[in-house]
């Protein structure tokens, strides 16, 4: 039996690496498209002697590049990661998420219409509902209102995946999950914390008041759900919110880091207010109904996530 041939946008990245390895682990030809803008290629170093595993520097924002690339590969199904991922930094430079967020989209979607693809995997964000504190959102819930750059973005995309799924009959299935971490995680407050407190080990500055509070999905859970529900058949496009039923304080994440670290007495500064930067929600929780009702739960809850992302990390490198 001719093994399905799978394509992964930003497949050398943090969370399209895992993937890229549970799909050949699941017996999958794998096509790695990525150019590195966060991708690194140690990610997928252990990918590269795979027979079934091949890897393809290009900037999938480029239409007809992505096009081209697509012609000849025998691709039946995409899982589109490729998106600037670093929020706090594209809120500095909007453009970031326009041509890496927004743009791949729209060239991974132009691509399949093109070259007769129908099967799709988008990963969208807990940004598109903005600030909804207090609210424990569904996928139908109304007033979409991002307040970042990225999830003005993602929200984007989900409307010409809408588009495109309708006029050319794509199956689409659109996962939209919060902080993913784990092994492989490169960025985020966890590593800001471990950074400062190693130039200063009495010290730590906070963004905020330290009580903003967040789902943490860890990113093995987040691959094996991908993987699971994408071979599954479906018409037009299913959206479901996956995440985990807890959450964490930024508080608590600095508490960790300095156990991880073996420091006991940091005075931590705030820098007040209830958020770290503008576009960043100060607390978040999903309503995690419709995921569940199949049968789907994670195996590691919020805190749990942060304990084993940071036994996985290098203090020493950073």
């Amino acid at each position: 039996m001719k093994k399905e041939v799978c394509l992964i946008t930003g497949g050398a990245g943090f969370i399209g690496s895992h993937l890229a390895r549970k799909l050949l682990s699941e017996n999958r030809t794998v096509i790695c498209v990525d150019n590195f803008t966060l991708g690194k290629k140690e990610n997928i170093e252990d990918c590269l002697d795979n027979e079934d595993f091949k890897f393809i520097e290009a900037d999938v924002s480029d239409v007809d590049v992505f096009s081209k690339l697509l012609e000849n590969e025998g691709v039946q199904r995409i899982y589109h990661l490729a998106a600037n991922s670093d929020i706090q930094k594209s809120a500095k430079e909007p453009g970031k998420d326009f041509k890496n967020t927004f743009s791949t989209t729209y060239s991974v979607l132009e691509g399949m219409r093109r070259n007769n693809i129908h099967k799709l995997f988008f990963a969208s964000t807990s940004a598109v509902y903005g600030d909804k504190t207090g609210i424990n959102v569904s996928e139908t819930q109304g007033s979409l209102a991002p307040i970042s750059y990225y999830g003005g973005a993602k929200l984007a995309s989900e409307a010409f995946i809408s588009s495109y799924s309708y006029m050319n009959e794509l199956e689409v299935l659109i996962f939209r999950f919060p902080n993913v971490i784990g092994p492989g995680l490169t960025h985020g407050v966890i590593f800001d914390f471990i950074r400062k407190l190693k130039k200063n080990p009495t010290e730590l500055e906070i963004l905020g008041d330290g009580t903003q509070c967040k789902p943490y999905l860890y990113v093995i859970d987040l691959v094996d759900a991908i993987y699971d529900f994408s071979i599954k058949e479906r018409k037009g496009v299913e959206v479901f919110n996956v995440g985990v039923e807890d959450a964490t304080t930024v508080k608590e994440i600095a508490d960790l880091v300095c156990e991880r670290m073996g420091l006991s007495d940091v005075q931590y500064k705030y820098t007040g207010g209830n958020v770290g930067w503008k576009g960043d929600v100060p607390s978040f929780q999903y309503d995690l109904s419709k995921i569940h009702e199949t049968g789907w739960k994670p195996a590691h809850t919020s805190n749990n996530s942060v304990r084993d992302t940071l036994k996985n990390v290098n203090i020493e490198v950073l």
